[in-house]
């Protein structure tokens, strides 16, 4: 089998719930297929705009079956959820952190993540506040002022910018997204599909 079939490339934006879910399990079925996961950031309203797909709740009846499904697989799960009440944040700033971090502290990237999805979808906050933000990442021991020249360096946003053009180039109209080689899968009730892939490789 090749590298490429036993990674799986997760493009993802924290302001997803599913996403969220998706989080929580994808390394442990990365690890039991003995893949590799290539972390993603991209900006899901970005996504949104190039494709001409919308978040689930612009339609009500849609929104409100989502919530009780979400809640239903985190249970199934066995993880924490609540929902955000600030609920669509814009995740600009946010997936201008994980990319940069990615990109210049890797080492901080994941914890970075544990951070933020659980400020999103365990103890809810407005992480669209800069000043909230600011504070969580104080209270992770994250250095608040490094963080806002991160996210304001050329590079970084050029290179988010980047990987959510190749998302659309590649066929993502939505989050969480993942590869297996070619193989696209679209949700995280389908990581199913996303093991079979992974274990079929090996």
């Amino acid at each position: 089998m090749s590298e490429t079939k036993r990674t799986v490339e997760y493009f993802f934006d924290v302001g997803s719930p599913t996403a969220y879910l998706a989080w929580t399990q994808l390394p442990k079925i990365a690890a039991a297929a003995g893949a590799t996961i290539a972390w993603r950031p991209m900006l899901l309203g970005g996504v949104f705009k190039a494709t001409g797909n919308a978040s689930p709740v612009t339609v009500p009846a849609k929104g409100r079956w989502m919530n009780d499904d979400i809640a239903r697989w985190a249970r199934r799960y066995g993880v924490p959820f609540a929902f955000n009440p600030h609920f669509p944040i814009n995740t600009l700033t946010l997936m201008r952190g994980a990319t940069g971090l990615q990109m210049r502290r890797p080492d901080e990237f994941l914890r970075y993540l544990d951070v933020v999805e659980r400020a999103m979808w365990v103890a809810p906050k407005n992480l669209g506040d800069p000043a909230v933000l600011a504070a969580t990442l104080a209270g992770a021991g994250f250095d608040a002022d490094e963080f806002v020249a991160l996210v304001a360096d050329p590079e970084v946003k050029a290179k988010l910018v980047a990987t959510t053009e190749e998302a659309v180039a590649r066929g993502v109209f939505g989050a969480p997204t993942f590869f297996v080689g070619e193989a696209m899968f679209f949700g995280q009730d389908r990581l199913d599909f996303v093991r079979e892939a992974l274990l079929a490789g090996r």
